[in-house]
């Protein structure tokens, strides 16, 4: 299968969906329509069955993601002139499907951020991860210092931002930044294996692990992807559901006889 977009590709193979980002000669960096159109493809993803886990990774060889640029957006200190991407990272996260992260050259920025909004991250040996906002007066006040946090520990997290080190990625991998390294012309063929390794686990437990660990950062938004998307769904049509729907209709007091033990 194959969806025609402006700035990504995305295709499938078996249970693996792809978004690549599609503007090589710019870093692959994300403007106002990438960010939308991964948005929009995500929310396509999540209302399939086919496809069990996702890959985001760059077109090219050079570059994973390098940001983002606000080229063409309205001229507003009001939200049209914000680039969105939280929009794009919000989407990654609420997914209730694993995204993996296949970092094909340099994420810097708003790049990094992404790796780290997904789930896991596995990278070519010569790939580089960079903060650079402070060289450039600009910060991410959430997803990159949060999760980033989370993901390297405090004080580390601090001199990521604060001395804006280039960081490779064995030493990415060795801090707990991404999860594994490949050699460079085995990206490809590692990241599928590792896409169809999570592919074989239920994909039931896999969102709900997902919403469970979303609720710690997303709070009610979090908890009701798990209690509403995941639970909810699970209990309706039990027998207790049935009754308790039946004598609401019938305008009778319901047996807990066919309630769950």
């Amino acid at each position: 299968m194959s969806v025609g977009f402006k700035e990504i590709l995305y295709s499938e193979d078996g249970p693996v969906g792809t978004i690549t980002l599609n503007r090589p000669d710019d870093g692959n960096m994300f403007t106002e329509t990438m960010c939308h159109e991964i948005r929009d493809c995500i929310e396509m993803i999540r209302r399939e069955t086919r496809t069990r886990v996702v890959v985001l990774t760059g077109a090219g060889d050079r570059f994973f993601c390098i940001g983002g640029r606000k080229d063409g957006m309205e001229k507003t200190k009001l939200y049209a002139g914000v680039l969105p991407t939280l929009e794009m990272y919000e989407a990654i996260d609420r997914l209730q499907k694993p995204v993996i992260a296949s970092v094909n050259g340099f994420a810097v920025g708003g790049g990094n951020v992404l790796q780290m909004v997904c789930d896991v991250t596995i990278a070519k040996e010569s790939a580089v991860f960079r903060q650079v906002g402070p060289m450039m007066g600009s910060f991410d006040a959430g997803y990159g210092t949060w999760y980033l946090e989370d993901l390297v520990g405090k004080k580390r997290a601090k001199e990521i931002w604060f001395a804006n080190p280039k960081i490779k990625a064995a030493e990415a991998k060795e801090m707990g930044l991404i999860n594994r390294v490949a050699p460079d012309d085995q990206l490809a063929e590692k990241t599928r294996e590792f896409a169809l390794e999570i592919a074989d686990r239920g994909a039931f437990a896999l969102a709900s692990i997902k919403g469970a660990f979303n609720a710690r950062h997303g709070g009610v938004s979090g908890l009701s992807r798990v209690t509403h998307d995941l639970l909810l769904s699970q209990y309706l049509g039990t027998d207790e559901a049935n009754e308790l729907g039946a004598s609401f209709a019938e305008r009778r007091k319901p047996d807990p006889e066919k309630f769950g033990h």
